[in-house]
């Protein structure tokens, strides 16, 4: 997907749209999860209505925690493991948002090792 370190740095309106894939993507991620965080909410927690189940969602998603008291053990568990799913899928879906910004920063920045050993080799004279 990235371009070799060999290769040059990619123009900039290319670059632009590789980060807006990237963000799409990234908001593709955090949308399928906020959904089945709402499809669990309403049905682990049958009180709650899709506007709970949608601020719950949210609420875990973001790393806030839940309103409403789970008192089920299935309703438990669900929250649980979809706090941990959350948790997971908000760095990962960090990662993809920035991974295009941080591979041009490192790729711009990148030294030869052919480069760097004469660098070296010069300032020891």
């Amino acid at each position: 997907m990235f371009e070799h370190v060999s290769k040059p740095v990619l123009p900039r309106a290319q670059f632009i749209s590789r980060q807006w894939r990237a963000l799409l993507l990234g908001v593709a991620l955090i949308t399928v999860s906020l959904a089945i965080g709402m499809v669990g909410y309403r049905y682990f927690f049958p009180t709650l209505d899709w506007a709970d189940a949608f601020v719950n969602a949210a609420m875990i998603l973001s790393g806030m925690g839940p309103l409403a008291v789970p008192e089920t053990t299935a309703a438990k568990i669900f929250s649980g493991v979809y706090a941990i799913y959350s948790g997971l899928m908000l760095v990962m879906s960090a990662g993809v948002v920035f991974a295009p910004l941080v591979h041009r920063f490192l790729h711009k920045l990148h030294v030869d090792d052919d480069d760097l050993r004469e660098k070296i080799a010069r300032e020891k004279k």
